[in-house]
């Protein structure tokens, strides 16, 4: 070759060393153009050398196909050439063809080695990484790199392989690279993910050139295993901080529960003038949500409308999730809105937003929406949106995910699984509740405890505690929410002394601090069995007053009992607690108007009145053909209205038969009898149920969900209703399930 073709291809191959460091479409067009003028030079086959940059710059440019023509049509390629290939089939990710060249070439060094060693690691394979390192560390003339250290420390990491990790780091002792960040960081890391936090210092203190990142490393160490202090202290050691070290703290202090110093922390940052990225949005907007902080999440937001970052998807969805979290709802969807660019992030966090908002129907729609978009849902999104099917009792919908989760292969995450059981049990369907527990093959906490749950809906005390109790064989915790379900049941079946060592051993065995509904559950445990005196002493030895739902639970049981002495207790309590709460006078009136006491209903009934306290009316709803059907008492609005009542005055006349006789206890009026008989006699769930049984096919069971309780005549009523007509009817009441069939209740008439 001559001086000035020496001279060429220096100046090429500068040229292609330029372009590889650019890369993406400049790096494409400098390669093709240099490939062109290589081609009219050179008669013969250019030097290898040169064609190794070019391969290098087609490769690192993302054109895979160009660069294995080059190296095809190459009649010399050596080791540096095959290697360059080898690295961009690993950074391409094919596996297969990685794996044929690295078989096929004459020699190997430490580069080929690392290149396969990473292909394995990020295509999900970290042991085949593991196989190829112990298989170079039996060569005789290749040793590991710090690069081949490195990545082989990551593997161990993923791997959570304490021996090997221990096995490498004697490797980079043993050949003299202990003193490189450049390893030593990954060392920190990954025996900071094992847990072993000192090996971690210990690495971290015997590096001699601490750099930034180092410090990083181990902050988020610490902050992992939660100690707290000592990553604080090792925050205000560092002389240069930079952007990261900054948001790793405003993290780890929001995910170890200490928000309102991530919040200090982030301020602070603000003060200093430090570059706040997505990652410092995301952490502190999740702080702000954690602590339902909207002012402050507020003011971060007009911050971040002052910032390029406003666009930013991971931000905004961020955004959504504070303000769904800080129960403004309407602020999150006007931030959805307006976002140029979802993904299936923001759209989970929206859908979740409006189940914790209590509107499982925006929520269901705005799935539809995004499969409308063309986003295929996670196991995440799918089992939020089948959890707002559960909330609103739409079994129709929730089937259709069934089908979806299936279909979509999502069926095998234990997300979508226990959102299932637990859709199937709050929709009346134990038996298949049960029996997609039983399919699972991996059953948590959360599984358990859906399935606890919706027996305990139903009033099934024995099969709730036999649940509770294999649950705890099978080694499983139970949190407060399960002991909510084991307790209601007690509550329900009457095992007074049973609920009362369970409600012990919650406190003494499990370390859980009781809720406001863990005591509720005790005070209706007392109560609904008539044992008032221990109610009220329960009440007197809790650390707080009970809150509005317990009162109100007391006196419901008051009411249903006749105990007016501390049914006025719990009623005088009920209005110092939650003054507009209808439930107080209601029930105080219920109670007078069964004593005849009609002058005390009417004194109770002006106090409503000024002040200003009104009551929810009842309504009844039943799904059918995908569309709800809305009652409420003497409801004539409906098109098929006098077919309904048809149907009612026919059900009436065949309970009389029957034996039923109407209860007018709750008819809150001084009227005739006659007249409390026909005010009840219309009452929101008959309606609905007159509708059922015209139109819900004869194979199908009635679904109903009311909004209050069910009152004991309309509970009376269905039992003869379902005996008389052979059907199964579900009701969903503000308080439980009942399912009449045959003329009896699952509740057991103990409700």
């Amino acid at each position: 070759m001559t001086h000035a073709a020496h001279a060429l291809c220096n100046r090429y191959a500068a040229i292609l060393s330029s372009a590889a460091g650019d890369g993406g479409r400049t790096g494409v067009r400098v390669a093709g153009a240099v490939h062109c003028l290589i081609l009219k030079t050179f008669l013969q086959a250019p030097p290898t050398f040169l064609l190794n940059h070019l391969l290098t710059a087609y490769a690192k440019s993302g054109r895979l196909a160009r660069a294995r023509r080059v190296f095809d049509e190459m009649p010399d390629p050596n080791l540096f050439t095959r290697n360059a290939l080898l690295s961009a089939l690993a950074h391409s990710r094919l596996v297969p063809d990685m794996e044929r060249l690295f078989a096929s070439m004459p020699e190997r060094d430490a580069v080929s080695y690392n290149a396969l060693i990473t292909g394995f690691s990020s295509t999900g394979s970290p042991a085949r990484s593991v196989q190829l390192y112990r298989a170079l560390l039996r060569e005789e003339s290749v040793r590991p790199t710090r690069i081949t250290l490195s990545a082989m420390i990551m593997v161990a990491s993923a791997l959570s392989d304490r021996a090997l990790g221990h096995s490498v780091h004697c490797q980079v002792l043993r050949l003299g690279f202990g003193a490189y960040a450049f390893v030593g960081s990954p060392l920190v890391d990954m025996y900071a993910k094992m847990g072993l936090i000192r090996d971690a210092r210990r690495v971290f203190q015997e590096m001699e050139a601490k750099t930034v990142v180092m410090y990083n490393t181990l902050i988020t160490g610490l902050l992992r295993c939660k100690m707290i202090e000592d990553a604080k202290g090792l925050f205000q050691l560092m002389v240069d901080r930079d952007s990261i070290t900054w948001t790793t703290m405003v993290t780890g202090l929001t995910q170890n529960g200490l928000q309102l110093e991530a919040l200090d922390v982030f301020r602070r940052m603000r003060a200093e003038g430090v570059g706040i990225d997505q990652y410092t949005f995301g952490s502190i907007l999740t702080a702000c949500g954690a602590l339902a902080a909207s002012e402050e999440g507020k003011q971060i937001h007009a911050y971040i409308t002052r910032t390029w970052y406003e666009d930013n998807v991971f931000v905004g969805s961020a955004l959504v999730d504070m303000y769904s979290k800080c129960r403004s709802i309407r602020l999150a969807e006007a931030v959805f809105r307006r976002m140029t660019c979802r993904n299936i992030i923001s759209w989970t966090a929206m859908i979740v937003g409006y189940g914790q908002n209590a509107c499982s129907e925006e929520a269901v729609r705005a799935f539809s929406e995004m499969q409308m978009d063309g986003i295929k849902p996670d196991d995440f999104t799918l089992g939020s949106v089948i959890s707002s099917c559960a909330n609103l009792a739409s079994l129709e919908e929730g089937a259709q995910f069934h089908c979806l989760a299936l279909v979509s292969g999502l069926m095998r995450y234990i997300t979508v699984s226990n959102a299932l059981v637990t859709l199937y049990g709050k929709c009346g369907s134990i038996e298949d509740a049960h029996r997609l527990f039983d399919e699972m093959s991996f059953h948590d906490q959360v599984s358990w405890t859906a399935l606890v749950t919706g027996y305990a809906q139903f009033g099934k005390a024995k099969e709730t505690i036999d649940l509770f109790e294999k649950m705890l064989v099978n080694g499983l915790k139970p949190d407060g929410v399960t002991f909510i379900g084991v307790l209601s049941a007690c509550s329900r079946a009457g095992l007074v002394e049973k609920g009362c060592d369970y409600f012990d051993s919650m406190q003494k065995d499990h370390d859980i601090v009781p809720i406001d509904d863990h005591y509720t559950c005790m005070i209706d445990l007392y109560s609904r069995s008539g044992r008032f005196k221990e109610a009220e002493e329960f009440i007197k030895q809790m650390p707080h007053s009970p809150d509005a739902f317990g009162w109100a639970t007391l006196l419901s049981s008051c009411r249903l009992r006749g105990n007016m002495e501390i049914g006025k207790w719990a009623a005088e309590n009920l209005l110092e607690t939650d003054p507009q709460n209808p439930a107080s006078y209601v029930l105080l009136c219920s109670m007078h108007a069964a004593k005849g006491q009609w002058t005390e209903v009417a004194h109770l009934r002006r106090g409503m009145r000024d002040r200003q306290v009104k009551k929810e009316p009842g309504c009844s709803w039943i799904k059918y053909k995908n569309k709800v059907h809305i009652f409420s008492a003497d409801d004539q609005s409906h098109p098929f209205s006098s077919r309904i009542y048809e149907k009612l005055e026919w059900l009436n006349s065949k309970m009389a038969e029957e034996g039923y006789k109407p209860d007018v206890s709750s008819v809150l009026h001084d009227v005739a009898d006659a007249d409390k008989v026909h005010m009840i006699s219309h009452h929101s769930e008959k309606l609905a149920i007159a509708f059922g049984l015209i139109f819900v096919p004869q194979e199908m069971p009635i679904r109903i969900v009311k909004n209050l309780r069910v009152c004991v005549d309309c509970h009376n009523a269905t039992k003869f209703i379902s005996k008389i007509t052979g059907r199964d009817i579900l009701v969903r009441d503000a308080v439980r399930f009942h399912k009449f069939s045959d003329g009896t209740c699952s509740c057991g008439d103990f409700w």
